[in-house]
């Protein structure tokens, strides 16, 4: 197991750019014909899901008041 201690600042950056990868990977699973290639992004974003709720899940949305 991999220990990595971030800051508060660094927690918020690595969350955010997770929180976007997994719209990207979204859109493209979306928009993906080949179902072995479908699957292996699914794959892919649940290991980003799993790795984000480590750090507390997605950040709130700024525009979401």
């Amino acid at each position: 197991m991999v220990e990595i201690r971030l800051d508060d600042a660094e927690a918020a950056l690595v969350r955010e750019l997770l929180d976007a990868a997994l719209r990207d990977l979204s859109h493209e699973i979306a928009d993906t014909d080949r179902s072995t290639f479908r699957d292996q992004l699914k794959q892919r974003r649940a290991l980003l899901a799993g790795v984000l709720e480590q750090l507390g899940g997605p950040l709130p949305d700024p525009g979401a008041d």
